[in-house]
């Protein structure tokens, strides 16, 4: 199972040096800049923003009518909520996925000096890349209130944290494509309970004015 969903062949590896034996200074300094937009300890930082954000745009709706108003509203408050559960849930999943798991990162998978890795050199619980999960969960809560050109900028701003994880020597791309997935998933959960939530208090609401 693992030669298949994991070394895909070899290609995983393979993958891993095509990416990983690529460097050039101004390269490793916009890798490392990706890696730190994917850390998990910016979860404030984002939030703060979209919430920023969230004001603008319903205050802007206020000269619409009621209803868009209320539908404007009502979208920005349930991104909220789906990036602030999803990100508590991602963090527990995590904790629980790595050590359980236990698969080996590049420098102790691979021999010794064919690895090039920047920063802290770590051996350990390397399925599923965190830094990649939380990349995909910013992009996937926020997307229903992304523009065109901000979904663009989501999309990139995954690959960019996704492929930092390799040329860094951090993960594997099948961790990071592990990362994407579970982050993926779990935010379609917690979007299709709280809309479920949400319509079952506007049933009622409905139903007992």
């Amino acid at each position: 199972m693992k030669s298949i969903f994991y070394d895909w062949g070899g290609v995983n590896v393979r993958l891993f040096h095509w990416i990983n034996n690529t460097h050039t200074e101004y390269l490793d300094k916009a890798m490392l800049l990706g890696t730190n937009l994917g850390g998990h300890v910016h979860f404030a930082l984002y939030f703060a923003l979209t919430a920023v954000a969230a004001v603008f745009y319903v205050s802007r709706s206020a000269k619409s009518n009621f209803e868009m108003r209320q539908q404007t509203a009502g979208l920005w408050l349930a991104t909220l909520a789906v990036f602030s559960v999803a990100y508590l849930l991602d963090g527990a999943l995590l904790d629980w996925l790595k050590p359980l798991l236990d698969f080996p990162r590049p420098p102790l998978a691979l021999p010794e000096g064919s690895v090039y890795v920047i920063g802290k050199i770590e051996y350990h619980h390397s399925l599923p890349s965190g830094h990649s999960s939380f990349a995909m969960l910013v992009a996937a809560s926020l997307w229903p209130v992304l523009k065109r050109w901000g979904r663009i900028i989501g999309v990139c701003l995954v690959l960019w944290v996704g492929v930092s994880r390799i040329s860094l020597g951090a993960h594997f791309p099948a961790d990071v494509l592990a990362g994407f997935l579970t982050s993926f998933l779990l935010v379609f959960l917690v979007r299709w309970c709280i809309n479920r939530v949400a319509q079952v208090f506007a049933d009622t609401s409905l139903k007992y004015p």
